[in-house]
């Protein structure tokens, strides 16, 4: 028989409706069989009450999260709660044997948090899947395919255009960065942040300004992250014996071969529906404790795609001295945007 794995949902407040679109993991376990979402965990009564409303009277809800782990006793928890919330909610979930987790971005609010939260999942034996959702969007994935099997020749460097802020999205461009080169180490980052002096008050760039930045991985490649140039993600990817220009978020790409003749353009897969990473991260997850394996933005993935912001900030405050990772500076805390609920 199939085994039916029993959801809990921690935060839910972008899942009131089943309709697919960015951060509704709910309608992502829905999609998929083998799961059954059984309780929800909010904050916000009314949040709670739409979410059952929604998804039906089979789901309880808690207003408590400890509580819904010790009666429910889930598999598997999707976690969208307030990213301060999530160090201490996933070790709490690991110590209650939750068996996998799905994880929204952005994944803490320093990196000593993210450090206890990942070791709890890697010392457990409990894949993670962090939502960076273009690591399971079937155009990045053909990308780095060609990549990986040497269009470009031995990679050399990339420039990646469009961060809109160092932490909140900012990992979605490190996370796209590392997966198109292969996942090399970081070993180093050097940068700045944006000079937000003149934001009023209220403006929410004054909690997670963008910046630039360059990375310097394993096999001397390097990364160079700007604001500038595009407002989606698009890509200049330079090896010994080509260069690849991505635009339009992974969707279109051209490739030189020779310096002096026309790029040619590739075809690259389009993502079908609202929300296509969504059921394919929620598979990766099933396929990852099927197997006793990993996802496919698991532990170290995270580590790397969440480390390189807050090094950026470390970096700008000594003059834009180049800052080893693991960075020695665990503790600063950029709370980053309001999630909902909180």
């Amino acid at each position: 028989m199939t085994q039916t794995w029993r959801v809990a949902i921690a935060g839910c407040h972008r899942m009131l409706d089943r309709k697919p679109a960015n951060h509704n993991f709910a309608t992502a376990f829905d999609s998929v069989p083998g799961t059954e979402t059984v309780a929800v965990f909010d904050l916000g009564a009314e949040t709670r009450q739409e979410f059952v409303a929604c998804w039906g009277d089979s789901v309880t809800a808690y207003d408590n999260f400890g509580k819904m782990l010790q009666q429910e006793q889930p598999d598997i928890l999707c976690i969208a709660t307030s990213q301060k919330m999530h160090a201490d909610q996933i070790q709490q979930a690991v110590a209650a044997g939750v068996k996998g987790i799905l994880c929204d971005k952005p994944l803490a609010t320093s990196l000593s948090e993210a450090d206890r939260l990942l070791d709890a999942c890697r010392s457990a034996s409990v894949p993670l899947a962090l939502g960076l959702d273009r690591r399971w969007l079937v155009s990045y994935r053909r990308l780095a395919e060609l990549l990986r099997d040497g269009i470009v020749g031995q990679l050399q460097s990339m420039i990646i255009y469009g961060i809109p802020n160092l932490i909140n999205h900012g990992c979605h461009w490190y996370d796209a960065a590392l997966h198109l080169a292969g996942d090399l180490e970081p070993h180093w980052v050097s940068g700045f942040v944006d000079d937000i002096s003149d934001e009023p008050p209220d403006s929410r760039r004054r909690l997670d300004p963008t910046g630039r930045c360059i990375v310097g991985l394993q096999d001397d490649v390097h990364l160079y992250f700007t604001p500038g140039g595009s407002q989606r993600p698009a890509f200049d990817v330079v090896g010994d014996q080509g260069r690849l220009t991505i635009l339009d978020d992974g969707l279109n790409a051209w490739h030189w071969q020779e310096v002096d003749a026309p790029p040619q353009p590739l075809a690259i897969p389009e993502p079908i529906g609202d929300f296509p990473s969504g059921p394919a991260i929620v598979q990766d997850l099933l396929d990852a404790l099927a197997s006793s394996g990993r996802t496919a933005c698991d532990v170290d993935e995270a580590r790397r795609a969440t480390e390189i912001g807050f090094a950026v900030h470390l970096s700008h405050a000594r003059q834009g001295a180049r800052v080893d990772l693991p960075a020695a500076d665990r503790e600063l805390r950029i709370p980053s945007f309001p999630w909902g609920n909180e």
